[in-house]
């Protein structure tokens, strides 16, 4: 569980906060009005987070790129219409 601060308490004690994270291994989520705004992680958190991210975003888009659109026909004209360039061409070298 993370330790909760509002952003003017974590003002005053941001070197604290640090230590905390660093030497204690805690997660602090600096809140706003009791509602979460950010987090203090250790940087070895935030590697394996960006780890995890990276291995999930794989499947995901090659899933994404397999579905057919039937509505893709107005394709073109939105892409006119949004000034789009890039599109997908699929797996045909051709």
């Amino acid at each position: 569980m993370a330790y909760e601060i509002p952003v003017t308490q974590a003002r005053a004690e941001l070197a604290d906060l640090i230590n905390r994270v660093v030497y204690g291994g805690e997660r602090v989520v600096v809140t706003r009005h009791g509602k979460p705004l950010v987090a203090l992680v250790s940087a070895a958190d935030l590697e394996r987070l960006e780890e995890v991210q990276e291995s999930s975003d794989a499947p995901v888009v090659t899933s994404v790129a397999t579905v057919h659109d039937p509505a893709a026909a107005s394709v073109p004209r939105e892409r006119h219409r949004f000034g789009i360039a890039a599109e997908h061409r699929g797996t045909d070298p051709s």
